[in-house]
């Protein structure tokens, strides 16, 4: 890894931070679980085997060539997950220049783009940690079912990849299907190097030793000299409080900044402290609202990281465990990432499985407003004149996000106008990543949330009810958990996506 900007010389190697980041490098070495406090150390004890991956993940590579090589003439290959399941696989298949449909959503316009492709060149790879998350299991259950109308053998079609024992585990064997096993200790957004990152990787045709072997150069090289890992955590510890701006813009490593993302927000957001990671375009704009802000190549960032894929994946994992002690949390842990998953399942309960009539406040064109403001350009402005004074926005896109994708643009627009930081999560995908944070690190966040109609729907096979229903529900549910904490909130429905997506941007530039 290279390091470079004027960060650097602000660093003072002689303090107690430092000095005490030090001696947690060398506890994270030997995997001490007490490292980061009493509290923390049952579930650090079954978390800490990620810092062995770059080594013992070898031990998979015949079993996972052996499954490339079974399913090299099929042509499509979707991953169906979530967070640490999908966001190092999405990196490595963008960075590496294959193809990758990443299923990380339950928008059934999404889900559209694969399921109604040609099922008999599809593999679909169902990759979930504990085997029972629900975005999983939904896409698991309809695939099977469109595979079996489709007369196709499922064991031809579709592979698991989970911890040993999970539920899914067990079905999936049951059901003849190929497994490969994860190793049970360690977290899911600690899990790049795992057979979560590697597994789907392969398949998609990227040489994974090549990752394993930059991870294991980089970690032999911070062990001898941890001056690297121990200069960024001490940065990202001490020149912001709050944000931390990520670009990877011109890296040649598209994605990363959304797997960083997920890696530093799920892991220090909780206790009321943590660091917001807000992955932007470009390195113009993104110190607003005082943000840190970090890049992966030459540009005038406050510190630039320089490295290969594989090494940056073990590098900020190292930092990002660093950072935990120093901010006195549980890495490990994400306490607040149940509450949305329960509001969910209650309103699907309330529901009956059927979604009902929602009347909103004010419709303006195609956009329904659940909120204050008669009209969009009012009902933003009143939203966005409401952002705390050290706040935030995020913005939550319930929608698709291939077809949908022009509503990035709000997070700039949003950020330039408030001058604030803002970050964009695409729903139900960002609730397993800065989900966390919103509700489990500093209390001072507004939240946009962003849903539509849709124009295609799937049943999920044994749920009793719909992906446009599961969508409702969790946004609807997370939208519950955040009222409950009186943050500022707002929803626009887009009852037409297209036209109302440029109605949002129209009245956020007019602002």
């Amino acid at each position: 890894m290279r390091l470079s900007g004027e960060s650097l010389a602000r660093i003072d190697r002689t303090s107690d931070l430092y000095k005490q980041l030090a001696v947690v490098h060398n506890k994270i070495a030997v995997k001490d679980s007490s490292t980061w406090g009493p509290d923390a150390a049952a579930e650090a004890a079954i978390r800490l085997n990620w810092v062995d991956l770059p080594e013992t993940s070898r031990s998979l590579l015949v079993e996972i060539d052996a499954l490339a090589a079974r399913f090299r003439d099929i042509k499509t290959i979707v991953l169906a997950g979530m967070g640490g399941s999908s966001l190092a696989p999405e990196v490595i298949a963008n960075s590496f220049g294959q193809e990758l449909f990443i299923l990380d959503s339950t928008d059934p316009n999404y889900l559209a783009h694969v399921i109604n492709g040609d099922l008999a060149t599809t593999l679909v790879v169902v990759s979930s940690k504990s085997g029972s998350t629900i975005e999983t299991a939904s896409a698991r259950a309809v695939f099977a079912a469109a595979f079996a109308a489709a007369g196709l053998a499922l064991h031809e079609h579709m592979v698991v990849v989970t911890d040993p024992g999970s539920p899914l585990d067990l079905d999936a064997r049951q059901h003849g299907l190929s497994v490969v096993n994860a190793d049970p200790h360690v977290g899911g957004r600690f899990s790049a190097l795992s057979a979560f990152g590697l597994v789907p990787s392969a398949l998609a045709g990227v040489d994974i030793s090549l990752l394993l072997d930059a991870a294991s150069d980089c970690k032999r090289e911070f062990l001898a000299d941890p001056s690297l890992a121990l200069d960024v955590a001490w940065l990202l510890t001490t020149q912001s409080e709050q944000y931390v701006a990520f670009i990877d813009a011109g890296s040649g490593l598209p994605g990363l900044s959304d797997w960083i993302e997920q890696l530093v927000a799920e892991s220090t957001g909780k206790s009321g402290v943590g660091r917001l990671p807000i992955a932007v375009e470009s390195v113009e704009g993104a110190s607003i609202g005082g943000a840190f802000t970090v890049a992966f190549s030459e540009c005038a960032a406050d510190l630039v990281v320089q490295g290969e894929l594989g090494e940056h994946f073990i590098f900020w994992e190292w930092v990002t465990a660093l950072v935990g002690a120093a901010l006195e949390i549980d890495p490990f842990n994400q306490p607040n990432v149940t509450e949305a998953k329960n509001a969910t399942s209650t309103l699907l309960k309330e529901w009956g499985g059927t979604l009902p009539k929602l009347t909103a406040d004010s419709v303006d064109g195609a956009v329904e407003i659940f909120g204050a403001g008669k009209s969009l350009h009012d009902s933003l402005a009143q939203f966005c004149n409401g952002v705390a004074a050290d706040g935030y926005i995020s913005i939550h896109a319930y929608l698709d996000r291939r077809d949908d994708v022009a509503l990035v643009e709000l997070r700039r627009i949003l950020s330039e106008k408030t001058g604030r930081p803002v970050t964009f999560g695409w729903g139900p995908r960002f609730l397993h990543s800065t989900g966390q944070f919103h509700k489990g690190g500093q209390q001072n966040g507004s939240f946009l949330q962003i849903t539509g109609d849709t124009t295609s729907d799937f049943d999920i096979p044994g749920s009793g009810f719909s992906f446009a229903t599961l969508l409702m529900a969790q946004a609807l549910g997370d939208n519950r958990a955040l009222g409950q904490r009186k943050f500022p909130l707002l929803r626009l429905h887009l009852q037409d996506r297209s036209a109302g997506i440029s109605h949002i941007l129209n009245s956020a530039r007019s602002l």
